[in-house]
């Protein structure tokens, strides 16, 4: 594992890079999901960056599509594109848009960022590979804040109706979001409870330790009937000192030539 903890430090370096390029963006959520898209993309998922259409590939959709330059920094890592590419963020002319754009991006599965719809979307995956049989598994990240949105709850009714244990849902529980904590806008807590009540088989674990994270989809994929809930006690910003410092003031913000200097220099 000490490799994949090496590559979520590089893909860490190319999130920064990213968002410098453009000057500002949304760093906390992004570095917060770096750990599981590594574990995703170099453990878990079969994919192929040569083929990134393949029909019967494991699929993600990243819900709290503000994330992209994760998602990004991820893909280009991977091999789906250049990452010199990277530094196009937001740009005109660009194929790499703030949120991801699945009709821009190799690699992107699902066009995302309206809040609340992405877990409805991973779940008409989940029943298409069903009906095809094709033994993909459909993966999503949602975030604490979005899960406010009722959507997130429709969804996960159906999904539990439907028995779609090809479907594994990561939620990013950093505490989060851009007016405040989720429990000062609105506190929906006790997830593990709420999920597991709608019929989810359910986990929490710490979203920062890839090699639990890869053997916690492995105990997942054992558990036949049900959807899966993996709950990822996270910190918003990881991995860059004075940007978890900020707590929720770092959901969007400037990244100047010294600050990109200073969290290069911490991911060393």
């Amino acid at each position: 594992m000490s490799e994949l903890v090496q590559i979520a430090k590089e893909i860490r370096r190319l999130t920064v890079e990213c968002i410098a390029s453009f000057g500002s963006g949304h760093i906390g959520g992004s570095l917060s999901i770096v750990d599981v898209l590594t574990a995703l993309y170099y453990k878990e998922m079969n994919v192929d960056p040569k083929n990134p259409n393949k029909e019967n590939r494991d699929r993600l959709v990243v819900s709290k599509g503000h994330s992209g330059p994760a998602v990004y920094a991820t893909l280009a890592h991977k091999g789906y594109f250049e990452k010199s590419e990277l530094k196009t963020l937001n740009k005109i002319g660009t194929n790499l848009p703030s949120h991801c754009d699945m009709n821009k991006v190799p690699g992107v599965d699902m066009t995302t960022g309206s809040l609340g719809q992405g877990i409805s979307c991973a779940v008409g995956c989940a029943i298409a590979s069903k009906i095809k049989n094709n033994g993909a598994y459909i993966y999503a990240i949602i975030g604490d804040g979005e899960s406010q949105e009722g959507q997130v709850w429709e969804a996960a009714m159906f999904a539990a109706h439907k028995q779609l244990d090809n479907l594994i849902v990561f939620l990013d529980l950093n505490h989060c979001q851009i007016d405040g904590t989720i429990e000062e806008v609105v506190d929906n807590g006790m997830f593990f409870e709420k999920f597991n009540s709608f019929g989810f088989d359910t986990y929490s674990i710490d979203g920062h330790n890839i090699e639990l994270i890869c053997e916690t989809i492995e105990k997942a994929k054992q558990v036949k009937g049900k959807p899966h809930m993996i709950i990822l006690n996270t910190l918003k910003g990881k991995g860059v000192s004075f940007i978890e410092e900020m707590g929720v003031k770092n959901h969007s913000i400037p990244i100047t030539k010294e600050d990109l200097e200073k969290a290069l220099k911490e991911l060393e």
